[in-house]
C-alpha cells in the first residue's frame, strides 16, 4: 500500500472517530496523534517512519495531503507513520500486559513456509504469494518423535481418541451361494419286479404330494405269485415264527414259507398283505403311494407304460430344508469352521434374512475360481427358497475370547509397517509401530507396541501424519545462518 493511499485511509478513520475522540483518548481505547502541545515542542521520541498526512496545529479536526498553512499562517503539523491512528486496545493492568507479551518472549527459531512447503527461513520473509512465513516457536517443534497440533486445527478436523481395551476379534465372511437340494431328502420310486402301469394318478412334474398319498396303480406277475403263496401259507397254519423257526433247507407244504418276507423283499407295501388276508383272495393290482412329502421332481410313467425292475417312476424331495452352496475364497479357508452361524439374503426377498449353519467344508479347491465349497443347511418352511437361487452369504467367523485390539480405523498400513497415534497430552501425538494379529470388522488384535488404557487416535489420524510428515521434511532441511544467505538463495 503506498503512503498516499495509506493517508487518505487514515484520514477516513480519523474523520469518521472524531465525535468519539476524545473519550476513546482518555480510555486508552484510542492511540491519536500527538497533542499540539507536545507537537510544537517538538516533544516526539517515538516519532518514526514516513509523513502520512498534516494535521491542524491547533488540533481541531482538519487535515490535509500536503504541507500547508492555516488561514491565521501557521504550519500544518505533520504525522509520522508511527503517529498514524491505530485501534488496538492498551493492556489495563500489568498481568494482562504480560499475558499479551508473552508469545513475544518465546524464542523463533525459524519461519517455515505457509504452504507447508518444505521451506525454511531464519527471519521473516514472504513467499511468491506475499504470504508472510509462520513463525516456529521453541517447543513446537520437539526432537523426541512426538507431533505438535494446534488445538485449533484438532477442533476443525474433529481428531478423535479412544482407550486400547479388550474386544472379541470377529470377522464377516462374504461370499455368493447357490440354493441346492437337501440330497437326503430325495425319495425314488422304482419297483423291484417286472411290470406295467395301469392307471397314474393325478400327479406331474412339480406337484406337491403329502407322505401315502396314491401315485399310480400297478400290475406285476411277480407280485401276484408270492400273494397266492401267502394266502396257502395263512391256510397251512404257517406263520412268521414259524419260518424262523425252521431249520435251514427245510420247506413247508407246498413250499409257502417265507412269501411274506418275498412280498417285503419286492417292496409291496403292508396294506396289499392285510388285504390279501382279509379279504382272502389275491386283487390283480396294488397302488404305489409317496413315500415322503414333497414336490416331484421327475415323472416317467405314463398309463399303460410297461417297466423293469429297478426303472425310475417318479422322484421326489423335501424342500423344507435346503443346501447353500457358498464359494469362499482361498484367503478365508482358515477361518471357516464347522457349526458357525450364516447369515443369508436373496435377490428375490429383499430385506429377508435367513439363518443356517455350516455343516460341511469340501476338501477340495477348485482351481478354476480359487475358492472352497462349503455347505450351509437352511430351515425353508415356507418353501422359499428354490433349487439354484442366487443368494449372499455371510459367514460369522472369530473367537469370543477378548483380546488387546485397537479400532480399526486406528491403524495407520503402509504395507510394510503399522502405526498408531498415541495422544500424549497438550497436543501431541507420539507415532508407535505396532505388530498385529488377527483382523476382525471393527478391531484389530494388537500383539505389541501399545499398552491397555492408551489413547489412539480413530478419527483425523491422517492429518496427524501428515503434519508428522511435515515436520520431518522440515528438519531435513537446513536454515540458512545469516539473513544475507537467505537473500542470496532467493
Amino acid at each position: 500500500m503506498s503512503a498516499l493511499t495509506k493517508g487518505l485511509v487514515s484520514v477516513a478513520a480519523i474523520i469518521a472517530a472524531a465525535g468519539a475522540g476524545l473519550w476513546a483518548g482518555q480510555t486508552g481505547l484510542l492511540k491519536l496523534p500527538l497533542s499540539p502541545a507536545a507537537a510544537m515542542t517538538g516533544e516526539r521520541p517515538d516519532a518514526t517512519g514516513p509523513v502520512i498526512y498534516y494535521r491542524d496545529p491547533s488540533g481541531r479536526p482538519f487535515y490535509s495531503l500536503s504541507p500547508r498553512n492555516t488561514d491565521g499562517g501557521q504550519v500544518y503539523v505533520p504525522v509520522l507513520a508511527s503517529e498514524d491512528v491505530s485501534f488496538e486496545p492498551k493492556p489495563k493492568t500489568e498481568s494482562v500486559a504480560r499475558a499479551a507479551a508473552s508469545p513475544s518472549e518465546k524464542k523463533i527459531k525459524y519461519y517455515r513456509n505457509p504452504m507447508g512447503l518444505p521451506d525454511t527461513s531464519p527471519v521473516p520473509k514472504k513467499d511468491s504469494m506475499g504470504m508472510d512465513y509462520i513463525p516456529v516457536y521453541e517447543g513446537e517443534d520437539s526432537d523426541d518423535g512426538s507431533i505438535k497440533v494446534s488445538p485449533g486445527k484438532i477442533q476443525r478436523t474433529g481428531v478423535e481418541t479412544v482407550a486400547v481395551g479388550r474386544h472379541a476379534i470377529t470377522r464377516t465372511i462374504q461370499a455368493p451361494g447357490v440354493v441346492a437340494i437337501d440330497e437326503r431328502r430325495v425319495a425314488v420310486v422304482s419297483p423291484k419286479f417286472d411290470g406295467y402301469v395301469v392307471k397314474i394318478s393325478n400327479v406331474t412334474t412339480g406337484t406337491h404330494v403329502k407322505e401315502g398319498e396314491a401315485l399310480a396303480t400297478v400290475f406285476g406277475q411277480a407280485v401276484l405269485d408270492q400273494a397266492a403263496r401267502l394266502l396257502i401259507e395263512q391256510t397251512s397254519g404257517w406263520t412268521r415264527s414259524d419260518e424262523a423257526a425252521s431249520p435251514p433247507g427245510l420247506k413247508g407244504p407246498a413250499g409257502v414259507v417265507g412269501a411274506t418276507r418275498r412280498l417285503q423283499n419286492l417292496g409291496v407295501p403292508e396294506e396289499f398283505m392285510d388285504q390279501v388276508k382279509n379279504e382272502r383272495r389275491v386283487p390283480d393290482t396294488f397302488t404305489i403311494r409317496a413315500p415322503i412329502s414333497g414336490d416331484v421332481l421327475e415323472r416317467d410313467w405314463s398309463d399303460g407304460q410297461g417297466f423293469k425292475a429297478g426303472d425310475v417312476g417318479f422322484r421326489i424331495v423335501d424342500h423344507s430344508m435346503v443346501w447353500m452352496m457358498a464359494n469362499v475364497a482361498e484367503g478365508d479357508m482358515d477361518a471357516l469352521r464347522v457349526g458357525q452361524k450364516v447369515k443369508v439374503t436373496t435377490r428375490a426377498h429383499p430385506g429377508r434374512t435367513v439363518t443356517g449353519t455350516v455343516t460341511v467344508i469340501y476338501p477340495r479347491l477348485m482351481p478354476e475360481t480359487r475358492t472352497v465349497r462349503v455347505r450351509i443347511e437352511l430351515p425353508n418352511p415356507d418353501m422359499a427358497l428354490l433349487p439354484d437361487m442366487y443368494g449372499d452369504v455371510e459367514i460369522a467367523t472369530g473367537s469370543k475370547a477378548d483380546v488387546v485390539s485397537v479400532p480399526a480405523s486406528a491403524v495407520i498400513d503402509s504395507g510394510n509397517r503399522q502405526v498408531v497415534l498415541v495422544e500424549l497430552g497438550k497436543g501431541r501425538y507420539e507415532p508407535r509401530e505396532v505388530k498385529l494379529g488377527r483382523t476382525g470388522d471393527d478391531f484389530r488384535e494388537v500383539l505389541s507396541g501399545v499398552s491397555e488404557g492408551d489413547r489412539v487416535v480413530v478419527n483425523g489420524n491422517f492429518l496427524i501424519d501428515a503434519e508428522s510428515n511435515l515436520q520431518a521434511a522440515l528438519k531435513g532441511f537446513t536454515a540458512p545462518s545469516t539473513p544475507a544467505a537467505t537473500e542470496a538463495t532467493q
